[in-house]
């Protein structure tokens, strides 16, 4: 048995997806043309409260338009240290924007106005403008840890009175809603913009769509063209977008309860010093021996998963895990 923890980028398109995909009404995108992307950037614009939406190839490239889009040259964004935008995306702010980046602690990736206020440059000729706050939700290096709208009103009321823009990467937004509960379409009132990626805990084998105001928007497409997101046909893509926001959303507690499984049954072994806590798909835990080595074992038995840290291993739930795989993963851990 195959049980592949690695990311929740790694699923595969169900059999009711390719049909919508193989089915799907296309056009040229880059004149406006194709009605299935425009379905789609129109559900998501709805369902967030937001007055627009644009597709893309990633989630990388949505988060680096935006912040080409909220920043001038010579600015400074302030995000977390762990945050996917400053880690992850190949130096793409400094590269793309000519922005810098105020890095801070929060707690397993979440920020508080209380943190953020005094990190916000004043006015002066030796400081870069701040201009800008990236929050994630869901965190990655978190371990799926989440805001909640009551985590983000006050963050973006400070912003709004220092006439700073706020930006949420919501690379799992959705495994963030279904655990806590809170309205998607109350985001709408809290930020500038929003990327919402639907090739992870959804399941969409490409695509995140950027919501933001239609002036925004009508910038961020250049930016996309000059990037080389203009993509033709793609509603082919962008069917599966919506078979997944039609389909897929609600079976998101299921990876949730996978998760809660597999953290206490980590917690109860002699080899794992500790586990975070997990609210969502993610699982990180430390391991006595180093995470290399036990990764390895894992590998043999035909488990699939990343080490984050020297000691620090990541499991990460998704729809190509079932129950069964579970109780063999279980089984396996249970044996080293």
């Amino acid at each position: 048995m195959i049980v592949d923890l690695r990311s929740d980028t790694i699923t595969k398109p169900t059999p009711g997806m390719l049909d919508a995909m193989m089915s799907a009404k296309v056009g040229d995108d880059v004149f406006g043309e194709d009605e299935t992307v425009n379905a789609l950037e129109e559900k998501l614009a709805n369902i967030f409260g937001m007055e627009a939406g644009m597709f893309c190839p990633s989630g990388t490239m949505t988060n680096q338009i935006a912040i080409k889009c909220f920043t001038h040259p010579l600015d400074e964004l302030i995000a977390d240290q762990t945050a996917h935008v400053y880690r992850y995306e190949g130096g793409g702010i400094a590269f793309n924007s000519a922005v810098s980046t105020r890095l801070l602690n929060g707690p397993r990736g979440i920020l508080t106005a209380e943190m953020i206020e005094p990190e916000i440059n004043p006015e002066n000729i030796h400081f870069p403008d701040t201009s800008l706050v990236v929050l994630e939700n869901t965190v990655n290096k978190g371990g799926g840890s989440c805001y909640t709208l009551n985590n983000i009103a006050p963050i973006a009321s400070l912003c709004k009175k220092n006439d700073l823009k706020l930006h949420l990467d919501g690379a799992r937004i959705f495994n963030a809603l279904a655990h806590t509960g809170d309205s998607a379409k109350s985001y709408g009132q809290y930020f500038d913009g929003i990327s919402v990626c639907l090739s992870k805990g959804l399941g969409a084998p490409v695509g995140s769509v950027l919501l933001a105001d239609k002036a925004t928007l009508k910038y961020a497409r250049r930016i996309r063209k000059v990037l080389g997101g203009g993509m033709r046909q793609a509603g082919f893509l962008a069917a599966a977008g919506i078979y997944a926001l039609d389909h897929h959303v609600e079976r998101l507690k299921i990876d949730h309860a996978h998760t809660q499984i597999l953290a206490t049954e980590l917690a109860a072994l002699p080899w794992v010093s500790n586990v975070l806590p997990a609210e969502t798909n993610i699982v990180l835990f430390d391991t006595i021996e180093p995470a290399d080595t036990v990764t390895a074992k894992l590998a043999a038995k035909g488990i699939k998963a990343n080490s984050t840290d020297k000691h620090r291993i990541r499991f990460v739930l998704h729809l190509d895990i079932h129950a069964d795989q579970v109780e063999y993963l279980v089984s396996v851990l249970k044996s080293l």
